[in-house]
């Protein structure tokens, strides 16, 4: 398994974090198993001894002279467990009388028999006898009937078997341990490597996004985090590109929507300036339409800078009470002419009463204006514009409806969408409804697009009323 590990990656940290910790753990539990499992053994054994001992030391206590002497013998000749340990008979003063191994020494010195001389109680001592045999130790005093010292009983066990015992279990515990960390660290190498990888490719995936291909995927297939990450970052390319596609079409139609007047421009100005003097009717019709186009070139730029504006929060308000009626009459006036000249029938029908609204009335009028232009544009001779409006629910709606070439039902959502035209052979920036919805949208209204290809589109405006009273309680309490 090919894993590359550098300090402060995914793979170090797991190690330092997890896997050094595995280890302590492991290490941890493994100690305290082999104290534990020495104690057990150490004690089991302890047990048998005592249990061995409890005979002789139950026999001879209360015995004396010549009867403690012959129990003794009798009793260390007829051990039958002389393989499991040694039991010695020591007297009074300390001389060992007889041992179940037959082997005797004239004074004993050890540690147990010391100690439980000056303590008078049973004593126990671990160490290693005159062979280096590794040995545990007790002695027992043994008392007549009248309470005097008649000597002890001491046993003495080989540990070599218990060590032997513990040795293997510890080893095999060692292996468990040992296997248990392997196990671990391949799965967490795996599991870090599942991770990497698609970070890697992520990595490598957003510089080529930076340099602009956003043509490039993630190929990893995950069903977890890591896998929504990739589909996410996926459809983030795919949605770059997209958008990288709208603007250079933005680009594109910009370019064309400004060298169309200035063309026309530069042309009837070059053409006034020659007739100057020779034509009044040519001059004064070049300066139309110089006049014309310019003053579609400012309606560009200034879409233009609304929208930057809005892209960076900057779309001032000039807040005022203002009659909504008067302001979509106004809108629809500058198109009659217009709509009349391109064979379109444009209906405005106003509502009898005032509707006030607050908010910035040239930006609402603007928001009319380009709803009522696309409405021209994208009509057909013979076509129809109908302008009309309603109180619903304390709001106007203004609803403009056309006869024109409709919008696809795929396009109808995104509609709204900065850079996006669905029908890009018509003129226009295709940042004009965007701007229009922020708009109305910073007035608390709403603007909806519903239109069926072929048919016709309806785009309805709604804003909020606000009556007099409800502005002068306003002001009151501002002040």
């Amino acid at each position: 398994m090919e894993l590359e590990i550098k300090f402060k990656s995914v793979a170090w940290r797991w190690i330092l974090n997890v896997f050094l910790v595995m280890i302590i753990v492991v290490i941890a539990v493994e100690s305290a198993f082999c104290v534990f499992m020495h104690s057990f053994y150490l004690d089991r054994v302890k047990r048998q001894a005592e249990e061995y001992a409890q005979v002789f030391i139950t026999s001879l206590s209360g015995t004396g002279g010549e009867e403690f002497i012959n129990l003794s013998r009798e009793y260390c000749e007829g051990f039958e467990d002389k393989d499991k340990l040694e039991i010695q008979i020591i007297d009074n003063t300390g001389v060992v009388l007889f041992s179940t191994t037959g082997f005797t020494s004239t004074h004993s010195e050890k540690p147990d028999y010391v100690s439980a001389i000056k303590t008078g109680k049973e004593s126990y001592w671990m160490g290693k006898n005159s062979a280096g045999e590794r040995v545990l130790c007790q002695t027992a005093l043994l008392e007549d009937n009248n309470a005097n010292h008649l000597g002890a009983v001491r046993w003495i066990v080989s540990l070599a078997n218990m060590n032997r015992h513990l040795i293997a279990i510890c080893l095999i515990a060692v292996g468990v341990g040992l296997a248990i960390l392997l196990i671990t660290g391949l799965s967490g190498l795996f599991f870090i490597k599942s991770i990497v990888r698609p970070i890697r490719d992520v990595s490598n995936m957003a510089r080529k996004i930076a340099m602009g291909d956003f043509n490039s995927k993630i190929e990893i297939q995950a069903n977890n985090e890591v896998g929504e990450l990739c589909d996410s970052i996926n459809y983030m390319a795919s949605e770059l590109q997209q958008a990288e596609k709208m603007k250079n079409e933005f680009i594109s139609s910009v370019s064309h929507e400004l060298r169309t007047p200035l063309t026309a421009i530069r042309g009837w100005a070059e053409t006034a300036k020659m007739s100057i003097g020779f034509d009044e009717s040519t001059v004064n019709k070049g300066l139309d339409v110089v006049l014309s186009e310019s003053e579609r070139l400012r309606g560009l730029v200034e879409e233009l800078l609304d929208f930057s504006r809005m892209q960076s929060g900057r779309l001032s308000m000039s807040l005022q009470n203002f009659n909504v009626v008067e302001v979509l009459g106004e809108a629809a006036e500058m198109y009659v002419e217009l709509a009349k000249k391109q064979n379109v029938e444009l209906s405005y029908l106003p509502a009898k009463e005032p509707i006030n609204c607050h908010g910035d009335v040239n930006r609402i009028k603007q928001v009319f204006i380009n709803i009522i232009d696309n409405a021209l544009k994208y009509n057909q001779p013979g076509g129809q514009i109908l302008i009309e409006q309603h109180t619903e629910d304390a709001c106007v709606v203004i609803a403009i409806s056309d006869t024109g070439v409709g919008i696809p039902a795929q396009d109808l959502d995104r509609v709204k969408e900065k850079f996006y035209k669905a029908n890009k052979t018509v003129r226009g920036s295709g940042i004009g409804l965007a701007v229009a919805d922020e708009i109305i949208r910073q007035h608390n209204g709403l603007l909806l697009v519903d239109s069926t290809e072929g048919i016709g589109t309806t785009v309805t405006v709604v804003l909020p009323i606000y009556e007099e009273k409800e502005l002068e309680g306003e002001a009151n309490e501002q002040v």
